[in-house]
């Protein structure tokens, strides 16, 4: 960890769950500062309150914003870009906003980066950017090889992608929507009984940041090592014996999430606690029995409950 210490840090999206949890996490391995950018006003100001550490730093900006940015990564040594519009229903409403945050927002952070001299950035992405189904998956996808090929653009600044599945207990995730309607003895609604998804705790998603941020070369695709549970299972865990009512399936709704494609497949190496998918033209290590070599098909990985 001696990588993170007297260095200055800038999350976007640092009221969020992710964005939160990371900068707790941050602030005890000795930073010079932590620099906390989104565009909400009061939940800075509750951050502000919670945290009360002197070496916070908040600042009010969007990252549609590119002057905003430069401004705020002036002297920034690591940016990690946690900023986005996440709710596929949403997004598929609203398609426009999902580009111009999620697409464009992460060619402004890149680009403030490179511009200001950064000299680390960790693109926060999804497991949907991977065959995406919908529009938020779509965005996420350029995001991704946005940053693999940026990293191109300077031989200073580092950029690298890490994909999470759902976050456990995050704000408005299917746990916590289970455990409301369990309050309230309601039913449970289920799109598909075969759906499946990929889970972390924030806690560990922080870890494994924290983990790719040390191991970045730049043009890299991490992604942690998840359980894939049944939504069904999962609920039935959380509310025993509740009522499932199945809808079926949503707009931009897939059964089965992955982490890779099969062209990436043979790119792919564990690195312990993470995968790394290497860029296609980026010397890679050759594989040897420690670093297996996967396929988008791999029963050990992607895991169906």
């Amino acid at each position: 960890m001696n990588l993170f210490c007297n260095q200055t840090f800038l999350i976007t999206g640092a009221t969020g769950t992710f964005g939160q949890a990371f900068v707790r996490k941050v602030l005890t391995l000795n930073p010079r500062k932590v620099i906390c950018f989104s565009d909400g006003e009061n939940n800075q100001v509750e951050m502000q309150r919670e945290f009360k550490d002197d070496r916070l730093r908040f600042m009010l900006g969007n990252v549609r914003d590119r002057k905003r940015l430069e401004m705020a990564m002036g002297g920034v040594d690591i940016v990690v870009h946690a900023a986005a519009l996440k709710h596929v229903d949403k997004c598929e409403y609203d398609p426009h906003e999902a580009v111009e945050t999620n697409i464009n927002g992460t060619i402004n952070v890149v680009s403030a980066a490179i511009n200001t001299g950064v000299y680390k950035v960790l693109l926060i992405s999804t497991d949907k950017a991977v065959n995406p189904a919908n529009i938020y998956g779509a965005c996420k996808l350029v995001g991704d090889f946005y940053g693999t090929l940026a990293s191109k653009y300077s031989s200073l600044t580092k950029i690298a992608t890490i994909r999470f599945g759902n976050f456990f207990r995050s704000r408005g995730a299917f746990v916590d929507y289970v455990l409301d309607l369990k309050r309230k003895r309601k039913p449970v609604p289920i799109t598909d009984s075969r759906m499946t998804r990929f889970f972390i705790s924030v806690e560990s998603a922080v870890d494994r940041a924290l983990d790719a941020i040390t191991d970045m070369e730049g043009g890299e695709i991490y992604f942690p090592k998840m359980r894939s549970f049944r939504i069904t299972q999962l609920a039935d865990k959380l509310y025993p014996g509740c009522e499932m009512e199945f809808v079926g399936i949503r707009k931009g709704e897939k059964i089965h999430e992955e982490l890779f494609t099969e062209e990436q497949a043979a790119r792919v190496f564990d690195k312990g606690k993470l995968f790394v998918i290497h860029p296609s033209d980026a010397a890679v290590p050759r594989q040897t029995s420690d670093m297996p070599v996967f396929t988008s098909a791999d029963s050990r990985w992607l895991v169906r409950i």
